[in-house]
C-alpha cells in the first residue's frame, strides 16, 4: 500500500489538526501513532488511493519529505500532515538506518534513494535502493516481516561497570600489587614509590583520555586497541601495534600466572610439600593454571564475566582484611618478622630509598611496577562485546585508573609505615636473648628486637626488602590475602588471555599480513577466536617456563609503552590535522597532553630497557615497511589520510607563491590517453620519465557521460600498474574541445600541465576529415597555451582496446537487474547481448617496461625548442630499464663546419651535465631525397589534393574554405623544401636508427592556419613510417627547460 493509500498522517497540537482535510480529530477514523507531550501524530485510516502504477511498491522505513513545488503542493506540503506528491519528489526524511552499516537482526538494511532515482522521472516512483513509502515507522516496528529470516541469538553484551571498570581494575590489581609493591617500597622508599605510581598514573590517565576521545569518534567494533589505532593512524602503524599488543598480552598471561604460581610455591614450602624443586614447582603449577583459565575462556564471555565478578569480590575482601590488619596491634611473631603497626619513625626511615641488587635503581623499579598499570586497556580490548563502547570505555577506564591509583598509594604508604626493611623472623632475636649482639643497629632496637646480624650478613628472610608475602603477614587473616593474590593474578591472567586472541583475530580479519589469516575465524554467537586462544595458550606456556617474574615484567613494559605512545599520538595527529571527521563526543582531552603522553612513553621505553626499546621500534619499522609496500585494500578514513590532504593542500598553496625557475623545470604532462588501459604504451612512456619527478595526468575526452565506476576502474588500473598519475574525465563533442578544456582546467596552482602528450593518429588517412582537422588543431591549441607537445608513435599502434559481446539467456537473468540489462541490450542493438570495450590487463608489458640493455636512444635535436627534446631522454635514461642505453644526439649542419658544430654542441651538453657525449652532425640533411621516396610522398598526399584544375580563383578559394584540410598546389609549392626535408630525414632515420630502442625527434612546427592538416600529418607519417623503434616527436614551448647556470 503506497503512502496516502488508505490513510493519512495528521499532526495534532492543542486540540487542532494541522493541515487536516476536515475530518474531526476525535473521529475513530484517526489512530494515534506517536505522542510527544501535547503533540500527537495521528493516522487517518481511510483516504484516497494513488494511481495503480504505484501499488507495487514496498513500504519505506522513513516517511518522505513533502514536495514544495507548485502553489497547491506548497500549501499542503508545508504541513507535516500532507502526503508527498510522487509526480514531483522521491525524497525521504532523514533516517538512522540510512547511515548505519548494518541492520538489526531479522530486518533488511534500508538505504536512501540515489541521485539517479531522484532526478530520472522515467524510472517511475519505485527505486531499487529504498522501498516505496507506505506504513509509518511505528507500524513497521510493530510488525515483523514474514519473509525475513528468524533473528539470530543476541550475543552477550556488557555495560561500563562489568565490561570495563571492573575488568580494568582487576587487570591493574594484578600480581605486582600483592607480591612486588611492598618490595618496591623497600627499595625506592615511600617517596619514590609514590613518584613511580604517579608517573605511571600520569601516563595511563593521558592515555585513558586519548582512548576516550578515539573511542567516542564513531562506532567502535571488536579489536580493542588495535581497532582504535589502526582506524585512526591507518593500517601501517595499526598493523604493527596489533602484532605487538597481541604478543604483549600473551606474555602478560605468563606474568600473572607465574605470580600465582609463586604464591602456591610459597605455600608448598611453608607446609613442606614441595613437588620437585622451587623453580620447577612454579612451572608445573603455572602450566596447570593456564590450562584451567583456557577452559574458562573457551566456555564463553558470559562465564568469563561471572568469574571476574567473583574475583573482584574476593579482592575487595582482601583489601578490607589488609587495612584492618594494619590497625591490629602486632603480636610477638609478627614483630619478629618486622611488623610493628603504625610507627612514625618507621615511616620516616622508609620514606627514602635503599637500593639493593642488580635492579636496585629508580628505573629498574619503574620497569617492574609499570606492567601493573597496563590493565587500562582491558575494557577497550573487548570493545566488540560492550553494549555501548563509546560510553563504557571512557567512563569505565578513567574511574578504574582513579580508584586503583588511590589503592596503590594507600597500600604503599601504610605498609611502609608498619614494617621495617629487614627482619629475621626468629623469636630469639630480642634484645634480652642470650644470642643478642653487643651493638644493635636498625629500628628494631627501639622496639626490643635485634636484627643486626642477619641485616649485616644479608640473610634476613623477612621484612619489606626480603619477603614478597609481607601483605599476607600484615593482614588480619592471611588466607584472605592469599585468596586476594589468587583472585588478582587469575583475573588479570584471564583478562589478558581473553584480550590477546580478540585483538589478534581483528588483525587477522583485516588481512594485512600473510599466513596469519588462519586465526581470523570465529565460533559461536560471540564470534569467539578459538584458534587465537590456542596460540595465546602456547605462547603463555613458553614464557611460564622462564619461571622468574622479575625477568618477564620488563619485557612487557616496552610493548605496552609503545602501545600507549601510539594511542596518544593517534589522538594528537587526528586533532592536529583538523579533519572534519574528527568529532569525538568526549571533550576532556588536549592535543598537547596527548603529544606529551606519546613523547614521555617513548622516553620511558628507552630509559627502562634501551635494547628492548630498539627491538620494539625495529619490529614496528619492519611491519610498517611491509604494509606500506603491500598497500592493503583498506580505507578506514585514518588521520594519516587527513594529514596527507592537509599537507598537500598547504604545500600546493605555498607553491603558488614560488616563482618559476628554469632549474626547477619539470615536464608536467597532460596525456590524452582516453581510458588509460586502452593505450598502455603511451601511459608507460610518460610514466617512465615523470614517475617520482613531475606531474602526470591521464585525460579522457568522452563523447557521452560514463558511469562513475568507470573512473574508479581506471584509477585502480593505474594503481595496480604502479603508475603515479591522476585521471580526469571530461565530456565534450569532439577531441579538440575536450582537450582544450582539459588544458585550461587541469592541475592546481603551480601543478598545472606544461606539456601535452598525444598518441599518433594511426588512422588519419581513413578517418573523417573533421577528426583529422581536430587532431592537428589540438596540437596548435597546445602551442597557443604556451605548452610543449609530444606525439608518440608505435609501429603497431597504441590502441589495444577490443570490443567483446556478451550474450545473456533471458531465462537465467536476474529480475532485479532487468532494467539494467534492458538498457545494455538497447545500447547494443541486439536483444540478449551486451557490448563492452576492454583494455589491456594491468600485467601487460609494453616496450617501455622491458629492459633495453645496451641499445641506443637516438635524439634528433634538429631545432632548438628550449631543451625539452633533450630533457625527456635524460629523465628516461635515469630509469633502471633504460640506464644502459647509449644516447646519441644528431644535429643538422654544414659539411664545411661539421666538426666545429659538433664540438660546440658537445660543450653545451657537457655544461648541461646530461651525460650525453656522443654527438653526430648530419650535413647531408639538405641533400635531395631519392626519387622513389619523393614518389611515395606524392602518393601519400594524392588522396588529399584539392585538385583545383581549371577552376576560377573564386571557386578555388570557396573550395579551400569548405575543405581546409586538403592540400592545394600552392601549399605544395610553399612547403616544397620542408616536404623534401621530411622525406630526406626519413631516409636518414632508416639508415642510422633502424635498431634503436627509441627515436626522439623535433616535432615540425608551422604557422597556425597556413598548413593543411593532411599535409602536416603526411610529414609525420613520412618521418616515422616503417620504423621498428617507437618515435617520439617533441617540441618545447621555446622557453628554457635546461640551464647550466647555478642561479
Amino acid at each position: 500500500m503506497g503512502w496516502g493509500e488508505g490513510h493519512r498522517i495528521e499532526l495534532r497540537a492543542s486540540g487542532k489538526v494541522a493541515g487536516g482535510p476536515g475530518t474531526p480529530m476525535d473521529s475513530p477514523a484517526y489512530k494515534t501513532v506517536l505522542a510527544l507531550g501535547r503533540f500527537k501524530v495521528r493516522k487517518l485510516q481511510t483516504g484516497p488511493a494513488l494511481d495503480k502504477g504505484k501499488e507495487g511498491a514496498s513500504p519505506l522505513p522513513c516517511p518522505p519529505t513533502p514536495s514544495m513545488e507548485g502553489s497547491d503542493q506548497a500549501d499542503e506540503g508545508g504541513s507535516l500532515s500532507a502526503p508527498p506528491d510522487y509526480a514531483t519528489t522521491m525524497d525521504v526524511s532523514p533516517c538512522y538506518e540510512f547511515y548505519a552499516q548494518s541492520a538489526p537482526p531479522g530486518r533488511a538494511r534500508k538505504s536512501r534513494p540515489s541521485l539517479e532515482v531522484l532526478r530520472n522521472v522515467e524510472d517511475g516512483p519505485g527505486f531499487p535502493d529504498a522501498p516505496d513509502p507506505g506504513e509509518s515507522r511505528a507500524k513497521e516496528e510493530d510488525e515483523e516481516d514474514p519473509d525475513a529470516a528468524s533473528p539470530e541469538a543476541e550475543p552477550v553484551r556488557f555495560g561500563w561497570v562489568t565490561g570495563v571498570m571492573i575488568r580494568c581494575m582487576l587487570n591493574i590489581w594484578g600480581v605486582i600489587l600483592y607480591l612486588r609493591l611492598p618490595w618496591i617500597t623497600a627499595q625506592a622508599g615511600i617517596g619514590l614509590t609514590w613518584l613511580i605510581i604517579l608517573m605511571s598514573a600520569v601516563v595511563t590517565t593521558i592515555t585513558g583520555l586519548s582512548i576516550s576521545a578515539i573511542s567516542t569518534n564513531g562506532k567502535v567494533k571488536a579489536g580493542g586497541t588495535y581497532f582504535l589505532i589502526s582506524r585512526s593512524l591507518g593500517p601501517e602503524l595499526g598493523g604493527s601495534i596489533g602484532l605487538l599488543f597481541s604478543f604483549a598480552n600473551a606474555v602478560a598471561v605468563a606474568m600473572h600466572v607465574v605470580g600465582f604460581a609463586e604464591t602456591v610455591r610459597d605455600l608448598l614450602l611453608e607446609f613442606d610439600a614441595v613437588m620437585t624443586d622451587p623453580v620447577n614447582d612454579i612451572r608445573i603449577v603455572g602450566v596447570i593454571t593456564v590450562t584451567v583459565l583456557l577452559g574458562i575462556a573457551l566456555a564463553g564471555m558470559e562465564w568469563e564475566a561471572k568469574a571476574q565478578v567473583v574475583f573482584f569480590f574476593v579482592i575487595m575482601v582482601s583489601f578490607i582484611n589488609y587495612f584492618v590488619g594494619t590497625l591490629i596491634p602486632a603480636t610477638e611473631e609478627k614483630m619478629s618478622k618486622g611488623y610493628f603497626s603504625y610507627r612514625g619513625d618507621i615511616f620516616l626511615e622508609n620514606i627514602g630509598p635503599e637500593w639493593r641488587g642488580e635492579s636496585g635503581n629508580f628505573f629498574g623499579m619503574f620497569s617492574i611496577f609499570f606492567p601493573s598499570a597496563t590493565g587500562i586497556l582491558a575494557g577497550a580490548n573487548i570493545s566488540g562485546d560492550l553494549k555501548d563502547p563509546a560510553v563504557a570505555i571512557p567512563k569505565g577506564t578513567l574511574l578504574a585508573i582513579f580508584w586503583t591509583t588511590l589503592s596503590y598509594l594507600a597500600i604503599s604508604a601504610t605498609i611502609g609505615s608498619c614494617v621495617v626493611r629487614d627482619a629475621s623472623g626468629s623469636l630469639n632475636d630480642t634484645l634480652g636473648s642470650p644470642n643478642a649482639t653487643d651493638s644493635c643497629l636498625g629500628l628494631g632496637c627501639g622496639y626490643g628486637w635485634n636484627f643486626t646480624e642477619c641485616a649485616q650478613a644479608g640473610t634476613c628472610e623477612y621484612g619489606l626488602a626480603n619477603n614478597y608475602q609481607t601483605m599476607s603477614m600484615v593482614s588480619g587473616f592471611s588466607p584472605l590475602i592469599t585468596a586476594g593474590i589468587f583472585a588478582a593474578t587469575l583475573s588479570s591472567a584471564l583478562a589478558c588471555l581473553v584480550s590477546a586472541p580478540k585483538v589478534f583475530q581483528c588483525l587477522c580479519q583485516d588481512k594485512l599480513y600473510p599466513v596469519i589469516g588462519f586465526f581470523a575465524k570465529g565460533y559461536g554467537k560471540n564470534n569467539e577466536p578459538l584458534r587465537g586462544y590456542m596460540l595465546t595458550f602456547v605462547l603463555a606456556i613458553a614464557f611460564i617456563l622462564i619461571a622468574e617474574l622479575n625477568t618477564i615484567a620488563p619485557i612487557i613494559s616496552n610493548f605496552f609503552l609503545c602501545s600507549y605512545a601510539l594511542i596518544n599520538f593517534s589522538c594528537f595527529h587526528a586533532t592536529i590535522t583538523n579533519s572534519p571527521g574528527w568529532r569525538p563526543s568526549f571533550r576532556y582531552f588536549s592535543k598537547w597532553s596527548a603529544l606529551f603522553g606519546a613523547v614521555i612513553s617513548v622516553v620511558i621505553m628507552f630509559l627502562l630497557t634501551w635494547w628492548a626499546a630498539l627491538i620494539v621500534v625495529g619490529i614496528i619499522l619492519v611491519s610498517l615497511a611491509y604494509v606500506s609496500y603491500k598497500k592493503p585494500d583498506v580505507n578506514w578514513g585514518s588521520s594519516v589520510q587527513a594529514g596527507t590532504y592537509s599537507m598537500a593542500l598547504s604545500y600546493s598553496v605555498s607553491l603558488t607563491q614560488v616563482e618559476e625557475h628554469v632549474k626547477n623545470f619539470r615536464p608536467q604532462c597532460l596525456v590524452l590517453t582516453g581510458p588509460p588501459s586502452f593505450r598502455p604504451a603511451l601511459v608507460d612512456f610518460v610514466s617512465a620519465f615523470t614517475k617520482g619527478v613531475s606531474l602526470m595526468i591521464c585525460g579522457n575526452v568522452a563523447g557521452d557521460t560514463p558511469g562513475d565506476s568507470d573512473s574508479e576502474e581506471h584509477v585502480e588500473w593505474l594503481n595496480r600498474r604502479k603508475v603515479r598519475s591522476f585521471y580526469t574525465l571530461i565530456t565534450a563533442p569532439d577531441l579538440r574541445s575536450g582537450a582544450r578544456s582539459l588544458m585550461q582546467v587541469s592541475g592546481l596552482g603551480r601543478l598545472k600541465p606544461n606539456t601535452i602528450v598525444l598518441g599518433y593518429k594511426q588512422n588519419w588517412q581513413t578517418d573523417s576529415p573533421h577528426n583529422l582537422e581536430n587532431y592537428v588543431a589540438t596540437i596548435h591549441d597546445a602551442f597557443d597555451g604556451r605548452a610543449g607537445v609530444c606525439v608518440l608513435r608505435m609501429k603497431d599502434g597504441l590502441d589495444v582496446s577490443r570490443t567483446v559481446r556478451a550474450y545473456v539467456n533471458p531465462a537465467f537473468e536476474d529480475p532485479e537487474a532487468a532494467p539494467q540489462g534492458e538498457k545494455l541490450r538497447q545500447e547494443s542493438g541486439n536483444a540478449g547481448s551486451s557490448v563492452k570495450v576492454l583494455g589491456a590487463d594491468e600485467l601487460t608489458e609494453t616496450h617501455f617496461q622491458a629492459p633495453q640493455k645496451k641499445r641506443c636512444v637516438d635524439v634528433y635535436w634538429l631545432f632548438d625548442d628550449g631543451g625539452l627534446t633533450l630533457l625527456v631522454p635524460y629523465l628516461l635514461s635515469r630509469r633502471k630499464r633504460w640506464s644502459r642505453c647509449r644516447v646519441r644526439v644528431f644535429i643538422s649542419g654544414h659539411l664545411g663546419s661539421a666538426e666545429q658544430q659538433r664540438q660546440e654542441i658537445q660543450l653545451l651538453l657537457s655544461k648541461f651535465r646530461l651525460g650525453f657525449s656522443e654527438v653526430l652532425v648530419l650535413p647531408h640533411v639538405a641533400w635531395q631525397p631519392e626519387e622513389r621516396s619523393l614518389k611515395e610522398f606524392e602518393d601519400l598526399v594524392a588522396p588529399f589534393r584539392l585538385n583545383e584544375g581549371q577552376r576560377s580563383p573564386e571557386a578555388t578559394e570557396a573550395l579551400r574554405r569548405e575543405t581546409p584540410w586538403k592540400v592545394s598546389d600552392e601549399d605544395l609549392r610553399v612547403y616544397r623544401k620542408k616536404s623534401e626535408q621530411q622525406v630526406r630525414l626519413h631516409e636518414i632515420l632508416q639508415e642510422n636508427s633502424r635498431n634503436a630502442a627509441l627515436i626522439v625527434m623535433s616535432l615540425p612546427v608551422v604557422r597556425k592556419g597556413a598548413c593543411p592538416s593532411a599535409l602536416y600529418m603526411a610529414w609525420l607519417e613520412t618521418l616515422s613510417r616503417d620504423l621498428r623503434p617507437p618515435v617520439a616527436f617533441i617540441r618545447g614551448n621555446q622557453q628554457d627547460a635546461l640551464t647550466f647556470y647555478c642561479q
